[in-house]
């Protein structure tokens, strides 16, 4: 199954946020919206993910004040991405190697959606039962 298909069904609505902008802006922003990640931009386009282990992390090391320091100083940099004709699998093994939990989804330079490992598992376990359902069909009809 490819990621357009995810898209499509999931929406191509992402959050994003100005790297300039404040951690306790952006913790605003998660908590509102329900999600652990959210898309840094600046006007030359991406700029990283922010998600809520890398404000953690800032206010362990630097306590409450961390909620003032810019996400642009916080976010994950070199963000990997992937492109709506890609595969679950090949996702699924790049956030594996590379230990991320969401890629943005960029289509010829513009940010068109965003995926998480759970929306990927989520997928591939129903893509296997729809195998299973139909070996069994098979099965049963032979």
């Amino acid at each position: 199954m490819l990621i357009e298909q995810i898209l499509k069904t999931k929406g191509g609505a992402v959050q994003t946020i100005e790297a300039s902008r404040t951690l306790a802006e952006a913790a605003q922003m998660l908590d509102d919206a329900r999600i652990g990640a959210v898309v840094a931009m600046t006007d030359g386009g991406l700029a990283g993910v922010l998600s809520e282990r890398d404000i953690l992390r800032q206010v362990a090391r630097h306590g409450a004040g961390a909620l003032e320091m810019s996400v642009e100083e916080s976010m994950t940099r070199g963000v990997i991405t992937a492109n709506p004709g890609e595969t679950i699998d090949q996702c699924l093994g790049r956030m594996t190697d590379r230990r991320v939990r969401h890629l943005p989804i960029m289509r010829e330079g513009r940010l068109v959606g965003i995926i998480s490992i759970g929306d990927l598992v989520k997928w591939k376990i129903e893509e296997t039962r729809a195998e299973a359902d139909a070996m069994v069909d098979y099965i049963k009809g032979g």
